[in-house]
């Protein structure tokens, strides 16, 4: 079994990570926020909306990952992870409002005649999509390297990015093949860039939403751990396991069955050698809670 890698290398990846995105996504923002009001292409204008709102998302994620590395206090006695799931449930409602809002602009401007984007805003757009897809494959790759879900739904956040710009291009070619009878496409392509905005921030919402629910990790991880929690001598059995994700870490309740004619010193001892095990096996455990059971079980039938 491969090693498992250190929290602290986690976050460290997951940072880097993201101070890329923010870079990227900063640039590509203001080009394609100057290239729209320039080249009069509202589409390239909703599409530098989209980016924008990537960075302040991307600030809001590395503020997040600094807070919940902060250890355990007396106020908050399980850490701080959850701030990643707070900050990324709070940005997604904001996502879908200014994906809104710059929609409904855009519905407001196809009946507006204006001018026809140059040619130039079609190598801006071309490039948005070569950048984009670059980031998803490096994030996808940080994403399974870490283990990391949110790490690859940034990934597949710039992969959305990547088609809103394919969007975006093919709209501008429809009115430079077209001429001015074509101008809706802009309007129209950017009508395509929000749908897909708003997709992204529901699906951010609904997954960070869920790590604030406490929902059961990964199968594969939770199985991963009761086999591992098996192994520690005088463990019969492991009745109960639940593993909640906080974060980019975990917590893990289990109760583990062991003789039932042993001392509470020894049953003790188990105990902490359950939990030992667990933590030096599995560094994104924040922490593990052990209860003991008899073996064999004693089910009431009353």
């Amino acid at each position: 079994m491969k090693s498992e890698r250190s929290i602290s290398e986690l976050y460290a990846d997951a940072t880097r990570a993201a101070l890329l995105g923010l870079g990227v996504n900063l640039a590509l923002g203001i080009a394609k926020l100057v290239g729209g009001l320039v080249g009069s292409s509202f589409a390239l204008i909703a599409d530098a909306v989209n980016s924008l709102g990537d960075v302040v998302t991307t600030v809001v994620v590395l503020l997040a990952l600094r807070v919940a590395q902060r250890p355990a206090d007396a106020e908050h006695p399980y850490g701080h992870t959850r701030a990643e799931g707070i900050a990324a449930s709070n940005v997604a409602v904001l996502i879908i409002i200014s994906a809104m809002v710059v929609g409904w602009e855009a519905i407001q401007r196809l009946s507006h005649p204006h001018a026809v984007p140059p040619m130039w805003t079609l190598w801006l757009a071309g490039a948005n999509i070569v950048i984009k897809e670059g980031l998803y494959r490096y994030k996808i790759k940080v994403g399974k390297r870490t283990g990391s879900g949110a790490m690859i739904a940034n990934a597949w956040d710039h992969r959305s990015d990547a088609l809103c710009a394919l969007a975006v291009l093919l709209g501008l070619l429809a009115i430079r093949l077209g001429g001015p009878r074509f101008i809706w496409a802009d309007e129209a392509a950017s009508l395509v860039v929000m749908g897909a905005i708003i997709w992204s921030g529901v699906q951010l919402f609904r997954t960070s939403a869920s790590d604030l629910m406490d929902v059961q990790a990964d199968p594969e991880l939770v199985e991963r751990i009761r086999a591992a929690a098996r192994q520690v001598k005088d463990v019969r059995d492991v009745e109960t396991l639940w593993v909640r994700k906080s974060g980019l870490e975990f917590f893990a309740d289990i109760h583990i069955e062991v003789d039932q004619h042993l001392t509470v010193a020894a049953g003790h001892r188990i105990g902490h050698e359950v939990k030992d095990r667990l933590l030096r096996d599995f560094p994104r455990l924040r922490d593990v809670l052990v209860h003991l059971e008899p073996y064999p079980h004693l089910h009431d039938d009353t």
